[in-house]
């Protein structure tokens, strides 16, 4: 076992190799926002990134701030082996809920933050390894963006069984490992996943909602600041999360695309960067468009539904941890 240096910083990210440039942008500005004083450790875990991703990557590394890369098969080995007996589920469909296994895979960590990589960093990511989120399980925003969509609020309180103002986006997680470690949060997912195979709309964001629910520190917006043009611009910025179909890289005028653009530039991806979005066609941004409207639809059938997480937990079925 790898013993982690009680001094760093670990940061926890995802990728397969499309993500590459977005992930360069993200690290490049939590490089840019990371003190001298501290130690930090990004770990990507990923699926089939090249030589040539990995090398872009890596050279943006520093001192402090070291990149390694952790092929996500080698990480669930051992869990896919531990399940194979009674899961009912191939490799590809337990890498969408990754982040519930981090706990299991990084023993050496007892405390760590996750983050999705279509952010831009705004601030010291030592400040949100600071918080003390007490004997809770995760600390987390609330999903602002879509809590004020009645489907998904419908989803939110009916579906799983939570508040539309304590939902929490699981774009970026402060995850106590050693908690969800000594509760088994991986086998208790797996035992939900292969018994009941609930239907969701964001996986592993609904399942940490309905599994860790009571035991949510909830973080301010700050740190999981979306863009919504029914908001003004929040001045106090921790980390930009650019969530669903607000991608500056997709979309003219998203709110916050200047700071996109602002780390692109450093991140050995901005060429790439501008050439995709000059590339995104009408027929994705039409498929975009329609893709929402399906969500807010399957949110509205799965609150009817006869299985789901609100409806299990009221049986007497064990949901939380």
């Amino acid at each position: 076992m790898n013993h982690a240096n009680p001094h760093e910083i670990p940061v926890f990210f995802s990728i397969d190799d499309n993500y590459a440039p977005f992930l360069a942008v993200a690290l490049r500005s939590a490089i840019d926002h990371a003190s001298p004083d501290n130690r930090y450790r990004a770990i990507i875990l990923h699926q089939g990134l090249t030589a040539e991703n990995m090398h872009k990557l890596s050279a943006l590394a520093t001192e402090h701030f070291h990149i390694d890369f952790v092929p996500m098969e080698t990480s669930m080995a051992c869990i896919t082996d531990r399940m194979s007996n009674r899961l009912r589920c191939d490799y590809f469909t337990l890498t969408i809920y990754f982040r519930l296994f981090i706990p299991a895979m990084f023993p050496q960590y007892d405390k760590g933050i996750y983050i999705d990589s279509d952010v831009v960093v705004m601030d010291d990511l030592a400040n949100l390894f600071a918080v003390d989120i007490g004997d809770n399980y995760i600390g987390a925003c609330a999903d602002e963006s879509v809590s004020d969509v009645p489907p998904l609020a419908l989803y939110m309180e009916e579906g799983i069984g939570t508040s539309r103002y304590q939902y929490i986006n699981s774009g970026v997680l402060l995850m106590n490992l050693k908690l969800l470690r000594e509760k088994r949060l991986d086998e208790h997912f797996l035992h939900l996943l292969s018994t009941y195979h609930f239907d969701c709309i964001a996986p592993d964001q609904d399942y940490l909602n309905a599994i860790c629910k009571g035991r949510i520190h909830l973080l301010p917006s700050r740190w999981d600041l979306m863009p919504n043009e029914r908001k003004p611009a929040a001045s106090d910025m921790g980390i930009i999360h650019y969530n669903l179909f607000s991608k500056p890289w997709c979309y003219d005028n998203i709110q916050y695309e200047e700071y996109f653009w602002h780390y692109a530039k450093d991140s050995g991806y901005h060429d790439e960067l501008v050439a995709y979005k000059a590339n995104y066609s009408e027929e994705q941004k039409a498929s975009d468009a329609q893709c929402m409207g399906l969500l807010a639809q399957r949110g509205e059938m799965i609150a009817r539904s006869e299985i789901n997480f609100k409806k299990m937990h009221e049986s007497g079925v064990k949901i939380r941890l």
